[in-house]
């Protein structure tokens, strides 16, 4: 653990905390002192690694196996994080689902799939964290650039989602903010994971696409969300946060 251990008594939950981001982020929040608990659907044994990772710190943590995009499950998960560590001060709402294609090709069930987990299960998680967040809670969401910037075709179904999850932090904060609780989302650019990395078949234009010419870390992520979840940002709900490289300059 590191010797700035801002987070020291606090509790969280990443959901799709197995991997990538989620992965980075859950272990970021470690480091700062804070136990965690992470989601997964399919990715059981990474998603046991981060525990691991975790609990090597000092913290305490545990996996949870929840479908964000199953309305009980979403609730389910942050309720069991709670009664695991006797309650909630930070959500990570990281799960998502990156469909992208051409509008023509957009099944209904596609649709449904990713308002469901990038949406409505952002949403009811939100929720459920409220209900059980005392004063200096934090909701912190995962977004994406291409609600600032959309490069070219085939992201209107996973554009509109995630712009959706920024006027609901936008509300949340407004809702949320007379008890003391914040609401933030962050928008990440291109970011080396493996379901988007560095060395891929795409890679090379969406790099070029940033000011700084290169894919970004989920360290750098990571960061982000863990000084929305420390008492630095006390003061900053309802704010929107870049990590891209300046891919949306």
């Amino acid at each position: 653990m590191t010797s700035q251990a801002t987070l020291n008594g606090r509790t969280a939950l990443v959901t799709g905390g197995s991997r990538g981001i989620g992965a980075a982020t859950a272990l970021r929040l470690a480091r700062e002192g804070a136990d965690v608990a992470v989601t997964y659907v399919n990715g059981k044994e990474a998603a046991e690694g981060v525990v691991r990772a975790v609990e090597a710190l000092g913290r305490r943590a545990v996996a949870l196996r929840a479908d964000s995009a199953d309305a009980g499950e979403a609730v389910d998960a942050v309720e069991r994080a709670a009664g695991v560590f006797g309650g909630l001060d930070v959500l990570v709402n990281n799960a998502a689902v990156g469909l992208m294609g051409p509008l023509e090709d957009m099944a209904l069930t596609d649709v449904d799939r990713v308002l469901a987990v990038n949406v409505r299960g952002v949403f009811l998680a939100s929720r459920a964290a409220a209900a059980v967040m005392a004063s200096g809670g934090r909701i912190i969401t995962v977004g994406s650039c291409v609600t600032l910037r959309v490069p070219g075709p085939g992201a209107t179904l996973y554009a509109m989602s995630k712009s959706a999850v920024t006027g609901l932090t936008r509300a949340l904060a407004r809702e949320l903010g007379g008890r003391g609780i914040t609401a933030n989302v962050v928008h990440p650019g291109p970011i080396d994971t493996d379901m988007n990395p560095a060395d891929g078949p795409h890679a090379a234009g969406q790099a070029a696409m940033t000011a700084l010419g290169r894919f970004g870390t989920a360290g750098e992520v990571a960061s982000t969300v863990a000084y929305l979840a420390g008492p630095g940002a006390r003061y900053v709900t309802g704010a929107e946060f870049s990590v891209d490289g300046g891919y949306a300059a």
